[in-house]
């Protein structure tokens, strides 16, 4: 029960007929564009591991509310 080739030509030609070959070609160009940015991103993404490892530092401004906090895990039942 899967699709043959005729199968596949007549829901392209649906497809076609519904969106239009223009519309067709802006979501494909949208599409190209999205998959390109995409992979730029992976590049950029790994040429910089030194900014990214940095760890974040946390300040406290008031010490008073940094002795009324409380960690959650620290009340946790074992």
């Amino acid at each position: 029960m899967g699709l043959s080739t005729t199968h596949l030509i007549i829901f392209l030609v649906i497809i076609v007929v519904i969106f239009g070959t223009k519309k067709l070609r802006n979501i494909g160009a949208d599409l190209g564009g999205a998959v390109k940015g995409f992979k730029d991103g992976m590049k950029d993404g790994g040429e910089k591991p030194a900014e990214a490892a940095a760890p974040a530092q946390q300040v406290a401004a008031n010490t008073a509310a940094a002795k009324e906090t409380i960690d959650v895990e620290a009340k946790a039942k074992h």
